[in-house]
């Protein structure tokens, strides 16, 4: 009974796969093409500072002028997908949205999430910070789960997109996309969408080496910042005295976006990422600007997908519900590998 419900599960994430994934590609390309142009038009107009004024504060984080075009066009293909079918959308400025076609074809608003479309999460722009002054990508992060009667939890996640919003210096750009059991597809385009090599499958190995590499403490705030820095201190110690590393090639990394991390550990580039905030935040009882579901659910199924380990700041299973709220804290591997001789040295740093 076990194993038949498990196929049947797998056949539903297999059709959701074919049918949404070309779906979702094409809204985050549409969603890199008008982010860039409005980067540009900035820099061409010198006019850069504009797109890192706050416009609004929404449901789950500050909406900053680089995000307008983005979540304008958000709206126009949400208006355009629920002409065809029912769906269910999660942002961060309105929180969940429920729409689907209807009487005259137009799309009208349903009252929950009983509808039987699926359930989707987009953040638009992950790393705004990074990308509104023109420092470094960002990423937009999609996340689908199907029909269900309330908000999708993690562990409901059946395909994932993790786009890049390159800076306006590049040439190209990178995407990740995965489906529940079938791994994670990288494929690297020029920005005229042109490919640039052949897709391939991405596998993250099975090297667990403890140095030359990077292996981030994520301090984003700047309260937090000497108690992690504190246990990264703590962590590097023990890797040098039990693991003979060499902590001087450990390098760092400090990348403003959830999606380009989990991006970065699924190329391999990071040999783990950890952002602790959430957890630190809730250990002393006070709040701190931390990632939120909508900005790692699908990164965190295509770097699953390409063999990493992500799992709670503790160590145990990560799950959380799809909402604009909810703190999230994660700690990412490489491989299963490095979490199996490392994992023990964080966790004793963490005490």
């Amino acid at each position: 009974m076990k194993a038949s419900r498990a196929a049947a599960s797998r056949a539903v994430d297999r059709a959701l796969a074919r049918e949404w994934t070309p779906r979702l590609v094409a809204l985050a390309d549409r969603l890199r093409v008008v982010t860039r142009a409005a980067l540009i038009a900035a820099i061409d107009s010198g006019k850069l500072e504009l797109l890192a004024r706050q416009v609004s504060h929404g449901a789950g984080d500050v909406t900053f002028g680089l995000d307008v075009p983005a979540e304008l066009e958000l709206d126009r293909w949400l208006d355009r997908t629920a002409r065809r079918g029912p769906l269910s959308l999660l942002t961060e400025d309105a929180g969940w949205r429920h729409f689907g076609p209807g009487k005259r074809g137009k799309p009208v608003a349903r009252a929950d999430f009983d509808h039987g479309g699926p359930r989707i999460s987009v953040d638009p722009i992950d790393g705004t910070r990074v990308l509104m002054t023109d420092m470094r990508s960002a990423w937009s992060v999609i996340a689908l789960a199907g029909p269900g009667q309330g908000p999708p939890r993690l562990s409901e996640v059946a395909v994932g997109v993790l786009s890049e919003i390159p800076d306006s210096r590049a040439a190209s750009f990178r995407r990740f996309s995965a489906a529940r059991g079938a791994g994670c597809l990288l494929v690297e385009h020029s920005l005229r969408n042109r490919p640039l090599r052949a897709p391939r499958r991405l596998t993250s190995g099975r090297d667990d080496r403890c140095d030359h590499g990077f292996y981030p403490f994520f301090r984003y705030a700047a309260d937090q910042r000497p108690a992690l820095a504190a246990i990264e201190a703590a962590f590097f110690a023990r890797l040098a005295a039990r693991e003979g590393a060499e902590v001087r090639a450990c390098y760092d990394d400090q990348y403003t976006s959830n999606g380009g991390q989990l991006a970065l550990l699924a190329l391999g580039s990071y040999r783990m990422i950890a952002d602790l905030r959430a957890w630190h935040a809730a250990k002393r009882r006070r709040a701190s600007i931390t990632s939120k579901p909508y900005d790692v659910a699908g990164a965190i199924l295509c770097a699953r997908e390409a063999g990493c380990v992500v799992e709670a700041a503790e160590g145990g299973p990560l799950d959380f519900p799809l909402d604009a709220e909810t703190p999230v804290s994660f700690v990412g591997w490489v491989n299963a590998a490095t979490r199996k001789r490392l994992r023990k040295h964080l966790s004793a740093a963490m005490r």
